[in-house]
């Protein structure tokens, strides 16, 4: 399977929901995130304890990917993350919007590094993250 084909089939999961998570990340992967909280490294453990959490605390948690771009076994992403929470899961907001870069190594997200700010719901920044199909 092409790198581009394994990073889109993880964006398509609803990671609150989906119990096979895990199976997309190599046992050696890493994720450097640069979030507007500041920088983190993520191992395999780390990754599972983060989706572990998201699972506790959210009804849907969703990819909305507006570019996917390979290079070989690289694949750049743009994406905003929807989601619903379990007190509120009639109401989905925007929860922030990502670019990420993966490397992909055995069919595995391998090497990561992310990069994020909190979702602006202005009309104007949702419709640039508009999702198209890749």
């Amino acid at each position: 399977m092409k790198a581009k084909q394994v990073v889109k089939r993880f964006y398509e999961s609803d990671i609150a929901k989906d119990v096979n998570l895990m199976d997309f990340f190599h046992e050696n992967c890493e994720l450097k995130w640069n979030s507007s909280k500041g920088y983190k490294a993520i191992d395999f453990q780390g990754m599972e304890e983060m989706l572990h959490g998201i699972q506790k605390s959210y009804h849907s948690f969703k990819y909305r990917v507006s570019h996917l771009l390979e290079e070989d076994n690289t694949v750049t992403a743009r994406y905003t993350v929807y989601a619903t929470t379990i007190e509120r899961p009639e109401k989905e907001d925007a929860l922030a919007h990502f670019i990420s870069i993966w490397e992909v190594k055995d069919g595995k997200l391998y090497k990561g590094f992310e990069i994020s700010q909190l979702a602006d719901t202005s009309a104007e920044s949702l419709n640039s993250y508009t999702e198209i199909k890749v």
